[in-house]
């Protein structure tokens, strides 16, 4: 998944995510998940500790938000 957004500058990774993830109770949480991952290239295992959530939970979020950012870029 990370190598679908090595292509893509920091700037433009940002407008998607903040213009694309999905809103929820927890979009603004789920934002700097995304940006952390995509951009900064941090494990899911590290933002799991770091976020206090399960691996399943982080690969969750990135995985829903995922087609939308990509569709986002594509704009």
């Amino acid at each position: 998944m990370l190598s679908d957004f090595q292509k893509y500058s920091k700037d433009d990774l940002e407008r998607a995510i903040d213009s694309s993830v999905v809103a929820c109770l927890h979009a603004e949480r789920n934002r700097r998940i995304i940006k952390k991952r995509l951009i900064d290239g941090i494990t899911v295992k590290e933002l799991a500790k770091e976020f206090n959530l399960s691996i399943q939970s982080i690969e969750k979020i990135l995985t829903k938000n995922n087609d939308i950012i990509i569709r986002q870029l594509g704009q």
